[in-house]
């Protein structure tokens, strides 16, 4: 069998570029996001479209200004991302620490685990519905992009 076909050794453990394969594809495919998105200012109108809910309803989603808050973060202003989408800032933080610990997993030859409990679960879709509800309340304006 050729060598570069033969992506397991005699051990049977995957080699270390092939573990770090996907890993190193999805920091590519974000890191290429975030320059897109760094290069391309969604502070000017035209280049994205609005957020349907907004347009329709006037009420901002979780969602609502984390295009800017990413184009913020890329130009190395953190107060403005955190006033663009606070929640998309410590999205993008426990992502990040996501991946690297994916990525040591890999290095050491173990699977990727994500273990999202039901109460985990609970515990984000109320952490966003609350902050969906404050931003939109009068008293939170100061969390609106």
């Amino acid at each position: 069998m050729n060598a570069d076909t033969q992506r397991v050794t005699r051990t049977g453990a995957r080699s270390l570029p092939a573990r770090l394969a996907v890993p190193v594809g999805v920091l590519a495919a974000v890191a290429a996001a975030f320059a897109y998105v760094g290069a391309v200012d969604p502070n000017e109108p035209g280049h994205y479209p609005p957020c349907p809910l907004l347009r329709l309803t006037g009420v901002f989603c979780p969602g609502c200004g984390g295009l800017r808050s990413a184009h913020a973060l890329v130009g190395g202003d953190l107060p403005a991302a955190l006033q663009a989408n606070a929640l998309a800032v410590a999205g993008f933080a426990v992502l990040a620490v996501l991946w690297t610990v994916w990525v040591v997993r890999a290095v050491r030859g173990r699977p990727p685990r994500l273990d999202l409990s039901p109460a985990r679960m609970w515990a984000l879709g109320t952490l966003t519905l609350v902050f969906t509800l404050v931003r939109n309340l009068p008293f939170g304006g100061w969390l609106h992009p």
